[in-house]
């Protein structure tokens, strides 16, 4: 699984969806004991699995340890509560894909956008758009939460979200998982704006 962080993390570079140094990745798996994620500062399209951190879990106090001398991705804090109540196998993947991004630039709601697309939403559940926020700060991680609509065991009601003018995080149960929701939003991303259908007002 740790392998095919790297594959995905390259995957989205290949596809234009971020740059060499953007996007983040992280897993935890079952029983929780540790908590693996990309670095900062490491090019995304030439990762290996020995570039990614294996930071040590406090099951009581849900805390992650073993920070000091590590370099994580500056989103840690967003992957951290989208992960610290779910107790089974997790992936969250960040991303910048460009359609995607570039429908909420020109105004649209993604859960509204996607609604006549069956095949899409009969997959991949899409929450509320996070507004326009820092990148890396803990305002963004915060808001991204709460767009997950997480139950108080980790249980979220959606698969993806977009960050406005930023990118998307996406939860699966893999790498892989994750990305497909990431692919199937930009598909219907690209048809939408290809359409020149623009948004509903109000």
């Amino acid at each position: 699984m740790l392998t095919s962080i790297c594959n995905v993390m390259k995957e989205g570079y290949d596809r234009g969806w971020i740059t060499t140094r953007d996007g983040n990745c992280s897993l935890t798996e079952y029983r929780r004991t540790r908590f693996y994620i990309t670095p900062s500062a490491v090019r995304k399209n030439m990762i290996i699995s020995e570039n990614l951190l294996r930071l040590k879990i406090h099951s009581d106090t849900k805390e992650i340890l073993g920070l000091e001398g590590s370099n994580p991705s500056g989103e840690l804090e967003m992957h951290y509560l989208l992960q610290k109540d779910f107790y089974h196998t997790r992936c969250v993947l960040h991303l910048h894909p460009t359609y995607t991004v570039a429908a909420m630039y020109a105004g649209w709601s993604l859960p509204e956008m996607v609604s006549d697309f069956p095949e899409l939403y009969r997959y991949t559940r899409v929450g509320n758009n996070v507004p326009l926020l820092d990148a890396t700060s803990p305002e963004l991680a915060k808001a991204t939460y709460k767009s997950f609509a997480m139950s108080e065991e980790g249980v979220s009601r959606f698969d993806i979200v977009g960050q406005t003018n930023h990118g998307v995080t996406s939860i699966g149960t893999s790498p892989w998982d994750a990305f497909e929701h990431i692919e199937r939003l930009e598909h219907i991303s690209q048809i939408v704006l290809s359409s020149g259908r623009k948004p509903r007002k109000g």
